[in-house]
């Protein structure tokens, strides 16, 4: 069985940047052990396997892998997998504007793919509006023994830890400080110990600022325990920091808007933009937006 293949770097315009992504072509008959053992090969953060659709109102079915285990829903991969499919149907250097719409496991993904000259954006609303989990987050001198900061660096304003749920679950941990963010590093047993009884084993740190003028915050996020030290851009994470944002801060009435860096510690500059309508304190819809580069293509022999 021979499958197509390509890699894109996402949530950049720029080759080498961003997070990494494999997208795999033709896997209807693939099994899961199959797709397992692929994503290992690739070893990226996530791979993505592309099938028919299920309804053919929608353009593909997909299925997304870390390397460790399957996931839901997650937003690098449904950018760039859906970029790379628009494109697929328009000729090279022609501007267009798309609708690509992929059935994930965790719902119906619908992506708007547009490109005006180079660089494709696209921007998906996420399947699942994020809602908080129940239970108490850990505290905040057990996320610093894990991070290997103080009690003191963990929160700022009204931002606090915090459990949220969107398809994947994430740990927020907001830092008062850059450097805070800067110095933040996975501590054993310490991190095992925190993720033990959790239902998530990923977790997403952020503050206030950024390189950019207009960078509302700055990321990082860690999933060592499934095999991802730290991830470049990480979209659903994104996408679930909004229920976060609404719970430490005042959002009106409206469409609210911010963009996000992450991935800038590690050398893999990511840039993200994240929508969130709310009304009635209450979150109606999240988008997460980004761009993506094409880095190579192939086959794989199965």
């Amino acid at each position: 069985m021979k499958l197509p293949f390509a890699t894109y770097d996402v949530f950049t315009n720029a080759r080498f940047g961003g997070n990494p992504l494999a997208i795999v072509e033709e896997a209807d008959g693939l099994s899961t052990a199959e797709m397992q053992v692929i994503a290992r090969e690739f070893n990226l953060s996530e791979t993505i396997f592309v099938m028919k659709p299920r309804d053919s109102a929608n353009t593909a079915s997909v299925r997304i892998f870390f390397p460790t285990a399957e996931i839901p829903f997650a937003g690098h991969p449904t950018v760039g997998c859906a970029i790379h499919l628009a494109q697929k149907k328009y000729k090279a250097g022609c501007s267009f504007e798309t609708t690509i719409r992929l059935e994930e496991v965790a719902g119906l993904v619908p992506v708007k793919v547009s490109r005006i000259g180079d660089v494709p954006r696209a921007q998906f609303t996420a399947p699942v509006t994020p809602f908080a989990v129940d239970g108490p987050a850990p505290s905040a001198e057990e996320i610093a023994k894990a991070l290997g900061l103080a009690a003191s660096d963990i929160g700022f304003d009204g931002h606090r830890p915090g459990l949220f749920k969107g398809g994947p679950s994430f740990l927020y941990v907001p830092l008062g400080s850059r450097d805070a963010l800067a110095r933040a590093r996975v501590i054993e047993p310490h991190w095992s110990n925190v993720f033990a009884n959790l239902g998530t084993r990923m977790a997403y740190m952020y503050t206030r600022g950024g390189d950019g003028a207009g960078t509302a915050f700055r990321a990082r996020a860690y999933a060592p325990l499934d095999g991802i030290p730290e991830d470049p851009a990480t979209g659903s994470a994104t996408a679930i920091l909004a229920a976060q944002l609404l719970a430490a801060e005042t959002l009106g009435d409206g469409t609210h808007r911010w963009k996000l860096e992450q991935g800038y510690e590690m050398g893999r500059p990511s840039d993200l933009w994240l929508e969130a309508d709310v009304a009635g304190a209450k979150l109606l819809a999240v988008r997460v937006a980004g761009q993506a580069v094409q880095i190579s293509s192939g086959v794989l022999d199965i």
